[in-house]
């Protein structure tokens, strides 16, 4: 594409390191499509006529149709997707194919193909999601009863219900949701015509090309259109926060799964075993998940510092920004959907859960809030029952049963009726009626408007 220029046959060891389409092959429908969109914007201009657009389109199509059934062979001497499917256009219809080139530079080429690929992998992530969104309200909806610990520092904290807690993943999940969309917003601007870096004297119609590749509007400085990747690092800042989330969740269920809570059962399907110890049933699929999430930050560190230190405009460094993103969106998409299928099929050892979350000492909260309702300061009420928990403790017996004159000695607002009502776990949890507490009406309330929504 460059012997005009160049006397001398390139290094095969230039060729092999300088090669992205082992990696950009994968932009190929994205590349044809445009492709597409700008012969039509020549035919526009008069630069093709419409046998000629018409041959474009055939052959374009014809090799998108090769790729997906496996029957095209991609040259790494011919470097990356753009010119293999070039070289290819020409070879199957002649000099025609080598006009398809004109008025656009690799560099506006293939910052639109990124921008359509990665437009379309956002709408797939939030798809994904919403199937794990689904999965985890039909877990919660199943086992709404339920109760189990809430825990702060790894400790057992307050009850509340399990589906209460599955629904704070939703929250979590929905947030990442938005920011996919958000990302996609910034995505939605049109770079093809800025040429290499200043556009071309060859007039195309760039707005008819945007409404044809559904983009709302055109780039307004050919120089930042080639030169911006931060629609790239934004997706890759969503997908590793998107990683966090399922990387907690996965905490959770790991420890949930493990015999010191044994809280959660997942199917034979969603674990395996060990290779000898013939007991063992691993949670796999969230450990992988947990772990993965590492490669999700890597990525995106890894983008922002070859960004950092870039002059404007393109820099063949540059070609190092596919390989991390097409990583991220294809683990993040492969780890959604089994996460789902897990939590889809997974259980609640509901007596379980219960037993620990019947835990009086969940309740000592409680039982500072009934002291500050008879008057206490709160500070001084959560100093009786620190007394009253050591207490307990110095008798080796739980915090409820210790003797009534226990109780009304700390302080008399703890009369036998206030201490059997605060220890009632039916009633603590009905009275956590304030907005995003966890009572039954309040969940219940969540699962019917996630179901609502996500439906």
């Amino acid at each position: 594409m460059w012997k005009g220029r160049f006397k001398e046959e390139q290094s095969d060891l230039l060729k092999s390191y300088g090669e992205s389409v082992s990696t950009d092959w994968q932009l190929f429908r994205h590349d044809i499509r445009g492709s597409i969109a700008h012969a039509r914007a020549l035919m526009g201009s008069g630069i093709l006529t419409q046998t000629e657009f018409s041959s474009i389109e055939d052959g374009l199509l014809g090799i998108q149709k090769d790729i997906e059934s496996g029957q095209f062979e991609f040259s790494r001497d011919l470097e990356d997707v753009h010119m293999n499917i070039e070289a290819e256009l020409t070879r199957r219809i002649g000099a025609t194919g080598a006009k398809l080139h004109t008025a656009r530079s690799r560099n506006d080429q293939v910052a639109l193909d990124f921008r359509l690929y990665l437009r379309d992998a956002s709408g797939q992530i939030q798809q994904h999601i919403r199937n794990l969104q689904k999965a985890l309200v039909g877990l919660a909806d199943r086992h709404r009863h339920a109760l189990l610990p809430g825990y702060t520092h790894l400790q057992r904290a307050q009850p509340v219900f399990f589906a209460h807690h599955l629904l704070a993943y939703v929250e979590m999940l929905d947030r990442d949701a938005g920011r996919l969309s958000d990302a996609a917003k910034r995505m939605d601007s049109m770079p093809l015509g800025s040429g290499a870096i200043a556009g071309s004297t060859i007039i195309l119609d760039r707005e008819s090309v945007a409404r044809e590749l559904g983009f709302s509007k055109v780039s307004t400085n050919s120089m930042d259109a080639v030169a911006d990747r931060d629609f790239a690092c934004e997706l890759l800042a969503a997908l590793a926060i998107l990683g966090m989330h399922i990387s907690r969740l996965s905490e959770d269920v790991i420890l949930w799964a493990s015999a010191e809570f044994g809280f959660l059962d997942l199917s034979d399907r969603h674990t395996t075993g060990s290779s000898l110890m013939p007991q063992k049933k691993n949670p796999d699929i969230a450990e992988l998940a947990r772990g993965k999430t590492g490669r999700l930050y890597g990525n995106l560190m890894a983008l922002l510092t070859t960004m950092k230190g870039l002059p404007l405009t393109y820099n063949r460094d540059m070609q190092e920004d596919k390989e991390g993103v097409l990583d991220s969106v294809q683990t993040v998409s492969d780890t959604l959907v089994i996460i789902a299928e897990m939590m889809s099929a997974a259980s609640l050892r509901e007596d379980r859960a219960l037993e620990a979350a019947s835990d009086p000492l969940l309740l000592a909260t409680d039982l500072a809030d009934r002291l500050v309702e008879g008057g206490v300061p709160f500070r001084k009420a959560h100093e009786i029952v620190g007394g009253l928990v050591a207490l307990a403790q110095q008798k080796r017996t739980p915090l409820h049963l210790l003797n009534q004159s226990d109780f009304e000695s700390a302080s008399p607002v703890l009369t036998q009726e206030v201490v059997k009502k605060t220890f009632d776990l039916n009633l603590a949890m009905a009275a956590r009626k304030a907005i995003g507490a966890p009572s039954p009406d309040n969940v219940a309330r969540e699962i019917q408007r996630w179901s609502e929504q996500l439906s």
